[in-house]
């Protein structure tokens, strides 16, 4: 129904990820990093499902900050709610996303 779109696939991937379902998570993962090499995917709608993996598995928060990092390079407006996203809020505390989120004026 959604017609495939990023967005929906990311969502859908932090879904399965927080619920457990880390092999669907990352074979979403996959197709988005697929289709990166095509065309432009934001970085943050990977960083939305490996942050829902590294609630289980703390070896993918490092990846999950440094796709933040990218997506604020590219400017991704999405970011802005990046400091009122629960997704992302188990993140607080660690320098590397405090700082992204100081650069916002959120901390």
């Amino acid at each position: 129904m959604s017609g495939g779109g990023t967005e929906i696939i990311g969502g859908l991937g932090h879904t399965y990820a927080v619920s457990g379902q880390c092999e669907e998570a990352e074979k979403l993962l996959g197709e988005l990093q697929q289709r990166s090499e095509e065309r432009y995917v934001s970085p943050y709608y990977q960083a939305l499902i490996y942050v829902g993996l590294a609630e289980s598995d703390s070896a993918y928060k490092d990846k999950t900050i440094e796709l933040l990092e990218r997506a604020y390079e590219d400017r991704f407006e999405w970011l802005l709610h990046l400091g009122v996203d629960p997704a992302f809020e188990w993140l607080v505390g660690d320098p590397r996303y405090d700082a992204l989120l100081a650069r916002f004026g959120f901390v």
